[in-house]
This record gives C-alpha cells, sequence and structure tokens, in this order.
C-alpha cells in the first residue's frame, strides 16, 4: 500500500469534502502592476507576463509596480477570459487588465500547489463567442476535493516529482533531437562529386 493510499485511509475514512474554489483561493485585479512600456529587451530585469500561451512577453527595466512574488509566496495568473493560467513564483509586471492574480486565502486548510493542480483537472472551455469574464462570476464557483492538510502535500510531492522528471525527459528528447539532427545533416552531406578526364574516377566522399 503506497503512503497517499494509507493516509487517504487513515485521514478520510467517510471520503473527502468538496468547496467552491473561492473558499481557498483570494483573487487581486492586476492595474497597479500594468507596463507603461513595450520596449522590451531581453536584457531588462523584469519579465512582462500575460496569462495565455505565451506567457513571458518580454523584460521590462520598469521598476514601478512590480508585484513581487517569490518560491515562498507563489501566485497563480488567470486569463479572465480564457481561463488559461500559470504558476508564478519570481517578480513580474503585467500586460494588461484582463486577468486576476490569485493567491491562496488560508494555508491552514489548503497547500496552494495543490489548489493549482485541482485546476489543472478542471475541465471547461468558455464560450470565445462570448466576451465575458470568468473568475468571479463561474470558475471560482467550480468545486474541487479538499483533503486534510497531509494527503494535499502527499499528492504534490507525488504531481511535483512526475513534473519534473517531464522537464528532464523534454530536456533529453530536445538533446537528442539535435544531436540526431546533427549526424543526419553530417551523414547525408557529401563532397561534390568530381569526375576525371577520361578515366572516370570519383573522389572519395565524406
Amino acid at each position: 500500500m503506497s503512503h497517499l493510499t494509507r493516509l487517504i485511509s487513515k485521514l478520510c475514512p467517510e471520503g473527502v469534502k468538496t468547496v467552491n474554489m473561492d473558499v481557498v483561493i483570494d483573487y487581486e485585479q492586476p492595474t497597479k502592476y500594468i507596463v507603461s512600456s513595450t520596449n522590451y529587451r531581453n536584457d531588462f530585469e523584469t519579465p512582462v507576463l500575460t496569462a495565455g500561451q505565451t506567457f513571458i512577453l518580454g523584460y521590462t527595466d520598469e521598476t514601478g509596480g512590480v508585484y513581487k512574488a517569490s518560491k515562498e509566496k507563489p501566485v497563480i495568473i488567470f486569463d479572465d477570459f480564457t481561463t488559461s493560467f500559470h504558476w508564478v513564483d519570481f517578480n513580474f509586471k503585467v500586460k494588461s487588465s484582463a486577468m486576476k492574480i490569485l493567491t491562496l486565502r488560508d494555508e491552514s486548510i489548503a497547500n496552494f500547489r495543490y489548489v493549482y493542480y485541482s485546476m489543472c483537472c478542471t475541465k471547461y472551455e468558455p464560450d470565445s463567442s462570448k466576451h465575458t469574464r470568468q473568475w468571479i462570476g463561474k470558475y471560482s464557483k467550480f468545486k474541487i476535493p479538499l483533503p486534510p492538510l497531509p494527503v494535499q502535500a502527499e499528492i504534490v510531492r507525488i504531481l511535483d516529482n512526475f513534473t519534473e522528471l517531464e522537464a528532464e525527459l523534454e530536456a533529453e528528447l530536445e538533446a537528442r533531437k539535435k544531436q540526431y539532427e546533427y549526424y543526419r545533416n553530417k551523414l547525408l552531406t557529401f563532397s561534390v562529386i568530381k569526375r576525371g578526364g577520361g578515366g572516370g574516377k570519383m573522389d572519395d566522399v565524406g
């Protein structure tokens, strides 16, 4: 029996309660963190984020209105129209007000990383034809299971390990892909064949 199974058997003998997301998650409007200039440069310090697929739009040298996130105080940025979201544990500014910055309400009842993984399991596709903000009226009302903290922590440990392993495998795959492309190009790149006068002898290839 795995440690997680033992914990669930011990701490959740009658099952696990569910709560609305807004019971454990608070939100902040990003207005005061919006970047003023889109003059981005890679040698600037602060990333400018969007909650969409692009995530990091660029880097700014603006020092005011920077959201101070960290490993100890992470946040989730949530696209209020598409419901896309990202885990953020570094300082940042944002591109627009079309998002919410989500934080944990109470560490005594919920593990923030556990809530993030629960959000990853929430299946919802907003109607793209309706330009409607999603967090307050819809998404925050979705229910998530909320087991005791030790169970949440063990689930986070397992999923974080898989996430780390996935990143390592992706890096290894990318390295192998580049190695394959190098040898493919090397093996299939031949010197020009030259024909000698009369004998038809060819130069060596490769």
